[in-house]
Order: C-alpha cells, then structure tokens, then sequence
C-alpha cells in the first residue's frame, strides 16, 4: 500500500479565494504577535528591537520542569498581631423608660347590611 502525501489545508473566503493558512502562518512565524506579551507568532519571548530573548523550546521546557501543585513541607506561619489597647468604657445606666397603658379595646357597632351595601354605606 502506497502512503499518501498529506493534503494541503485550503480554505476558502467568502470572496471565493482559496488560502493556505500553513504558508501564511510560517511565512508570519517572526512578526510580533499582537497584544502586550513580547512574543512573535512562533512563541519566542522577545525584547528590546524585537530581537529573540528566550526560543519557545526553552519557556515550554522551563514550564515542564517546575513541579505543579506539590505541597511544601516548610511552614510558614504568621507573626502574630500585638493586642489593642481597649480605651476604658464608660459606663451609663440605662433609663426606665415610663410605661403607658394599654389602650382599651373598643369595638364598632355591627350593621345588619352585609357586603356591598355595607360597602356603599357612606359614599353617598
């Protein structure tokens, strides 16, 4: 059995062009990204004049070599805080306060009317 070559990614616009994204992006692969990272469109740190600080093998290997998520078995504690002074509080006696009365319960004589009558009673 014969191995294929492998197919181009072409894409088309929506002018009807057809594109090779893999050529544009290795084409592009040195110009700087956008945004406010410092890289190129590769991935390579950049600095000063847009000249390579660090390639994007040696940030993806310095990633993997850090342990992530290990506990550390150092404590680290806390100095702990000095105590308020507490001011002396002063003192006041709470006030009696009167108490009044209750007030008496006093109810309405009933009407022999019932719903709306007994409603309509006083708008007219």
């Amino acid at each position: 059995m014969v191995a294929r070559a492998p197919r181009k990614r072409m894409y088309r616009t929506m002018q009807g062009r057809m594109v090779d994204i893999e050529k544009l992006r290795t084409a592009n692969e040195s110009v700087q990204a956008v945004g406010n990272m410092k890289v190129n469109a590769r991935g390579d740190v950049l600095g000063a004049g847009g000249q390579v600080v660090t390639s994007k093998e040696t940030v993806i290997k310095k990633y993997y070599e850090q342990p992530k998520g290990m506990a550390s078995d150092t404590v680290v504690s806390k100095p702990m805080p000095a105590p308020k002074k507490d001011l002396p509080k002063q003192v006041t006696k709470p006030t009696p306060i009167a108490s009044k009365p209750a007030p008496k319960k006093t109810t309405a004589p009933q009407s022999k009317k019932k719903g709306i009558d007994a409603a309509l009673d006083g708008l007219e």
